[in-house]
């Protein structure tokens, strides 16, 4: 039996995620809030012959406390999205407020649940969703999660690409490390189930490793200011949190990359701190899943010299980003106006 709910769900992504989730069998309760439309979005999905009973919650009438009463998996995909021009980091304005927000009516009705932050920048709002949690008393840093799937699905498939057979894509698998913007994005191809094709030029490379980290850049473009990715990450974070489903009902051996505060496994944790050679709260890397939430953070391992300039060229900024959330709770002074969720 797992209540899973997702917030901003009538969204571009959140509609996507929902009806993915509604699919899994492992899913018996799916609760959907936004600010509209999902008591439409609910109804519709109830009609799909699978496990799960829908409930759609709009703000009225205490919604966001109903939804999260007993939930298991929180999914938050909330926020706008990003438009031609915009980074992920150009959304924190906006996205910050709503997330602590949503972090305050998790932490007051469901404070043990798995919480998983798609809303960018995630490399902010899961410290800020950490820092509402500590404010009040209930923070657990194995249960709090950054979904960093897509930079893993896009890696994964631009792998099968080079080697011109896509059929492979679901088997390729490529740890991506670091964070969830642009260059905090470090695919780690030296450690892909499938290696790059023999004689890939330097300049390919690079031009690999481009696409994985502005990947989301590429749809935005695509789509011509209508939105950014939203299927893609739907999928996305519908992967990850049946992991997360997956070992709450005690399957191991569960490992996926996820931005985690590191304080979750401390050998672990410090073991990323001194091969990144900094002291940064918050880094995505290989997780092993249980039911608790966050087992074990594996390290990075043996990197070659190109993914430690990678990793270098990463840590300045996430060490930028992690302040900026951080700053967001603790300095409400400097926060913008109290949001509309």
């Amino acid at each position: 039996m797992v209540k899973a709910v997702v917030l901003g769900a009538a969204g571009g992504i959140g509609q996507p995620l929902s009806l993915l989730l509604k699919t899994n069998p492992a899913v018996t309760q799916l609760a959907l809030y936004d600010i509209v439309n999902t008591p439409g979005v609910a109804a519709d999905l109830s009609h799909i012959s699978t496990p799960a009973k829908v409930e759609g919650f709009l703000p009225n009438d205490d919604g966001l406390s109903k939804a999260l009463k007993g939930a298991d998996v929180v999914v938050i995909p909330a926020g706008v999205p990003r438009k031609p021009g915009m980074t992920r980091d150009d959304l924190f304005k906006i996205n910050a407020g709503i997330v602590r927000d949503l972090a305050v009516g998790i932490a007051n009705n469901a404070p043990k649940a798995f919480v998983l932050v798609i809303s960018n920048p995630v490399n902010s709002t899961v410290p800020i969703v950490t820092e509402v949690f500590k404010k009040a008393g209930v923070y657990d840093p194995k249960r709090i999660f950054g979904v960093t799937t897509l930079d893993v699905v896009r890696a994964s498939t631009f792998v099968a690409e080079k080697l011109g057979d896509l059929s492979k894509a679901s088997s390729v698998t490529v740890p991506v490390v670091g964070g969830h913007s642009g260059v905090t994005i470090v695919p780690l191809f030296s450690q892909a189930s499938h290696p790059l094709p023999s004689g890939l030029a330097k300049d390919e490379f690079d031009a690999l490793v481009k696409r994985v980290q502005f990947g989301g850049d590429e749809v935005v473009q695509a789509k011509a200011g209508t939105g950014s990715a939203t299927l893609s990450m739907a999928y996305a974070g519908a992967e990850f949190a049946i992991k997360v489903i997956d070992a709450i009902n005690g399957k191991s051996g569960i490992i996926a990359p996820t931005y985690v505060h590191l304080s979750a496994d401390k050998a672990g944790g410090d073991a990323i701190k001194k091969e990144i050679g900094r002291d940064l709260e918050y880094f995505s890397s290989n997780v092993e899943l249980g039911p608790d939430g966050v087992k074990r953070i594996l390290p990075l391992g043996n990197i070659t010299p190109e993914e430690a300039s990678l990793v270098a060229a990463a840590v300045p900024e996430l060490a930028i980003n992690i302040e900026k959330g951080t700053n967001f709770i603790l300095n409400p002074a400097q926060a913008p106006e109290k949001a509309k969720v």
